[in-house]
């Protein structure tokens, strides 16, 4: 009788350490692909949501009813922070909402259940039930809500820290050239042709002048009047205008100014190239892509590595000089993976690096 009256709690118990672990693995797979480009403590602030998760998680094992209605209103808030977000965006579809709900709405759920439990406890104990004596059964919940993090960090750590920590990185922000498999490209130096992204001086990473370009920015550089700013017309940039105005085509013979008229100098680099131009530990990783796959195939799995990735900077992708559809515009990220996303977004981790024939 008590185990079927405690069934709503395990329950309850079961599915917020659940999301609590997915939200642990979302962050620090994330920190080290993406935020490990930063000094610490910037990269822990990936953990965060997964910290958070694990307070709301102890207080509704603890407490829960009070647990229950942080739950409540902090899952009913996050949820309807990130759909809102996506809808303005135009990303919400069904399949993303299905599959945010596990970390998001699902909270408002285990909220309604733990404050079921807190009935049903309260109900138990004047019935004259005893939480049991031994100290491992008592706070054995507990146990499994920090165990299941802590595997979760111990192993993406196991698999992720010995490639960070041997990441190459020469140095050279130079221009640089890269040859093999099949091309021959010189790389921009730092400066203009190079997006950057973030500041890794700053707490929270801000954005360099200039880090946050969409592929309509870039490929619309060169419309009256020249720069970054607002630009007339209406539309998305097309992979043409990318070829004639785009700002690679302002940059100056040694890759540091960006001038008033074209150069027709530098370009940015396809898909194609960008995919089989990328390294590991100094070597060409042998990739290709057949032009439909969300992922290279490679000799060897290439890393964020110089010559063509800055290690130290917050860029992770690469914007192509293709466009994906009328609407969207191909990426390229370190590892391999290729795909797209709308040409009027932006933000520090998709940087671009202009190229130019030897």
């Amino acid at each position: 009788m008590n185990r079927s009256r405690g069934l709503t709690g395990w329950i309850a118990a079961g599915l917020v350490i659940l999301t609590t672990t997915l939200w642990t693995f979302w962050g620090v797979m994330e920190m080290y692909y993406e935020g490990w480009w930063a000094p610490l403590p910037f990269p822990l602030i990936y953990l965060a949501p997964a910290a958070i998760c694990l307070l709301l998680t102890l207080a509704a094992l603890t407490w829960p009813r009070l647990g229950g209605w942080l739950l409540l209103a902090g899952g009913g808030a996050f949820t309807v922070w990130w759909w809102s977000g996506a809808a303005r965006a135009g990303q919400l579809t069904l399949r993303g909402a299905l599959s945010m709900f596990p970390i998001s709405g699902i909270l408002v759920l285990i909220g309604a259940l733990f404050l079921h439990e807190a009935r049903t406890r309260q109900r138990r104990l004047a019935a004259g039930w005893e939480p049991p004596a031994q100290w491992g059964r008592r706070h054995l919940r507990i146990l499994l809500a920090l165990g299941f993090p802590l595997l979760v960090i111990v192993g993406a750590s196991i698999y992720w820290l010995p490639r960070l920590l041997t990441r190459l990185d020469d140095g050279d922000r130079g221009a640089r050239l890269i040859a093999g498999n099949g091309v021959t490209l010189v790389w921009a130096p730092e400066g203009p042709g190079w997006g950057r992204g973030s500041d890794p001086q700053h707490p929270f990473g801000a954005p360099l002048p200039g880090a946050i370009l969409s592929w309509n920015a870039l490929a619309r550089y060169g419309v009256p009047p020249v720069g970054l700013g607002a630009k007339s017309g209406n539309g998305d940039a097309t992979t043409s205008d990318m070829s004639v105005t785009g700002l690679c085509r302002y940059l100056d013979t040694a890759g540091f100014t960006l001038r008033d008229e074209p150069q027709n100098i530098w370009r940015m680099p396809t898909t194609e190239e960008l995919v089989r131009s990328l390294v590991r530990h100094g070597e060409n990783a042998g990739c290709v892509w057949n032009g439909n796959a969300e992922r290279a195939t490679c000799a060897v799995e290439p890393d964020k590595e110089t010559p063509l990735w800055a290690p130290d900077w917050s860029p992770i992708y690469y914007w192509s000089a293709d466009a994906y559809d009328s609407r969207e515009a191909y990426y390229v990220g370190y590892t391999g993976a290729v795909s797209h996303q709308p040409k009027s977004w932006g933000n520090p981790r998709h940087g671009y690096r202009c190229v130019r024939e030897p």
